[in-house]
């Protein structure tokens, strides 16, 4: 059980990265749409490029969703990638619709939506009741909450056309640049475990050719909002294929030998276990077991079982002495 928690929270972390390159493409969609009229056929071929690599990260959940259905259990990774990619989908059709007569975007945005929905539907359906819980509240948070609150927001304080997309505009680049942020969490998990098993190369690399065409592009318009996030892509996007050339030889996380777990806990255990950490250590919405704190209570309940037989084995001796000497006394 030790050894499948062990994979699940690096499974978990791992494939937060297939929603990286997601969004990431996402934000370059609204630079395209913004020139589309000033595109010389170089700047549009990369736009077009851009697209077909930001359809090809959308399928790139496929394989793993297709082990969840069927092993029929989540692993333990989180939904919350897939909800951001989802909203950040209906933010993308939001915005063609306000500006009107983009049909690529709107494509391919659609698109995104239906397959995120897709993939959510298949977390919701196969992973524990907390995170179920977990999910449904960040869905209404993010893509009802917040995107009613956008479309207020654009109506209200912008009033004129112009002014709603500039609007929109600074929300997408500030979201595209937040989320080159979201590597980090991956690349200190190849350093700590020294093994790039679960750090999705094909993606890294799709990543970062992504993040080099879109900062061409930027560079090709002279447009700081687009050429800056994607540099940043690039460069987050370069680590990642270093650490995954220096540790690719390392033995996999799940080769190494985990220490045995004699007792079979239930799942209804396994959640009381977590839900007592909980109250010590703060919500963990992932629902996995800590290992530390499995091995420490362990090695107390050895400990425990120990000091009984010690003591057991002491009165026993102790009864033993007692009964010989009266034994003796009475033939005395």
């Amino acid at each position: 059980m030790e050894r499948g928690h062990v994979r699940g929270e690096t499974v978990r972390e791992g494939l937060a990265l297939e929603n990286i390159s997601q969004t990431l493409l996402f934000s370059s969609f609204l630079f395209q749409s913004t020139t589309m009229a000033h595109d010389t056929p170089i700047v549009f071929a990369v736009g077009i490029l851009g697209n077909l690599v930001s359809f090809c990260c959308f399928l790139a959940p496929v394989p793993t969703f297709y082990r969840v259905c069927k092993k029929k259990t989540t692993e333990g990774f989180q939904s919350l990638p897939y909800v951001a990619a989802l909203f950040t989908s209906m933010l993308w059709i939001f915005y063609a619709y306000i500006k009107t007569g983009e049909i690529l975007l709107i494509t391919i945005n659609a698109f995104g939506c239906f397959i995120e929905t897709v993939y959510l539907v298949i977390y919701i359906t196969y992973c524990p009741k907390k995170a179920r819980w977990f999910t449904f509240k960040m869905i209404f948070l993010f893509n009802v909450g917040v995107i009613c609150l956008v479309v207020v927001l654009t109506h209200v304080l912008a009033k004129e056309r112009t002014a709603r997309i500039e609007l929109l505009g600074w929300i997408c680049v500030v979201l595209s640049t937040s989320v080159f942020a979201a590597p980090l969490s991956i690349i200190k998990v190849v350093i700590r475990t020294k093994s790039v098993e679960f750090m999705p190369i094909t993606l890294s690399i799709l990543l970062t050719v992504s993040a080099i065409m879109w900062m061409a592009y930027g560079i090709l318009l002279r447009d700081i909002y687009v050429t800056l996030p994607n540099f940043v892509g690039v460069t987050f996007g370069t680590i990642q294929i270093v650490l995954y050339l220096i540790y690719r030889k390392h033995k996999p996380v799940k080769d190494q030998k985990l220490p045995e777990q004699k007792d079979v806990i239930n799942d209804e255990n396994a959640n009381a276990t977590v839900s007592g950490q909980n109250q010590n250590q703060g919500e963990n919405t992932t629902g996995l077991v800590d290992i530390e704190s499995g091995e420490k209570k362990q090695v107390e309940e050895a400990e425990k079982k120990q000091d009984l037989n010690a003591r057991d084995h002491n009165n026993n001796s102790n009864k033993t002495r007692e009964g010989t000497q009266v034994q003796q006394q009475m033939q005395g």
